[in-house]
């Protein structure tokens, strides 16, 4: 791992670095507008939501590294205090780049991107007509964390109107398969936030049993990841051992070969391949100990949580006789 100080590089080097280690991060497409009435649209990644009561997000119209230069969606939003930010997605991605160009002041990035301009119910800049998601927003406050190449310039705005497109919301819920962000990374590099780059994640119960409480034999034994270790550690309670004795007895034991265990498990049948585990524990304990582990980890790869506790509880007399 190579370590260093932000003074060891240069800017653009610590500028790309954040780009890339700091990913993905949305896109903020941000339209404004002047004092004499020109239009701006421009994309910022450096930009995030900061709170729902008042609703609040932030982006950071930076000065560039190039030339230290202000950027004019800053100099809209000091003047005029309003802004729309839209969300951007898999069907913009060439017009945004098209707006991430650096155009002159006097110069409408709406008409340069191709990008349909629609007027706002409660502020002056104009809204996207193709985004689907879309906040309008009064400047709260801008933050300038130095005058130098590069420094951040924090834009922190209320939302004083959202418009959200119907067909996005599945049961109320922006769903991403239907919205399909694209998110930003380092260099020239973007993200689908929608699709197989999409998973879910069930929430921690209020009081999970945490890490620290897992099994000292589990947590030698090496076969699970740490991953696998904490899907365990999210749990309540740990099941005692005559429920997983009771778990474990209720499914009947299959007379089988190797094979057999195979072809259930890669069917993820889970129950008949445990039966089939049962006898071949029967007659060759030792072997036996790499089929249990695997199953183990079937159960948790299906959040069959409960089950693979059952397992994790009876595997103790197996891992104490062969380890």
């Amino acid at each position: 791992m190579i370590s260093f100080e932000p003074n060891e590089l240069s800017q653009r080097q610590v500028h790309s670095y954040m780009l890339g280690g700091i990913a993905p991060r949305p896109i903020a497409l941000v339209s404004t507008i002047s004092e004499d009435g020109i239009l701006n649209l421009s994309p910022f990644s450096f930009y995030n939501a900061f709170g729902s009561n008042p609703p609040i997000i932030a982006f950071s119209p930076a000065r560039r590294g190039r030339d230290n230069t202000l950027k004019d969606t800053y100099n809209n939003l000091l003047s005029t205090k309003e802004c729309v930010v839209n969300a951007v997605t898999e069907f913009m991605t060439e017009q945004i780049n098209l707006a991430s160009a650096e155009f002159e002041p006097d110069v409408n990035e709406f008409e340069k991107s191709g990008l349909t301009p629609i007027d706002s119910d409660l502020v002056k800049p104009k809204r996207v007509k193709e985004s689907p998601f879309q906040m309008e927003c009064k400047l709260i406050q801008m933050i300038n964390t130095s005058d130098k190449p590069g420094a951040g310039n924090i834009a922190i705005c209320e939302v004083v109107k959202f418009h959200i497109a119907e067909e996005i919301l599945n049961d109320g819920i922006i769903h991403p398969d239907l919205i399909r962000h694209i998110g930003r990374n380092g260099a020239d590099f973007y993200t689908k936030a929608f699709g197989e780059a999409v998973f879910s994640l069930k929430k921690p119960p209020s009081k999970p049993i945490g890490y620290d409480s897992l099994p000292d034999y589990i947590l030698k034994s090496g076969f699970l990841t740490a991953n696998n270790l904490a899907k365990l550690a999210l749990s309540e309670k740990i099941p005692t051992l005559a429920e997983s004795e009771n778990y474990y007895n209720s499914i009947p034991l299959t007379e089988a070969t190797e094979n057999t265990f195979w072809v259930y498990y890669h069917n993820n049948n889970f129950e008949k391949a445990i039966s089939c585990l049962k006898y071949l524990i029967s007659i060759n304990s030792y072997k036996a100990l790499t089929l249990f582990e695997l199953l183990i980890q079937m159960a948790l790869d299906n959040e069959e949580i409960e089950k693979a506790w059952f397992l994790v509880i009876y595997y103790r007399k197996f891992y104490d006789k062969n380890r």
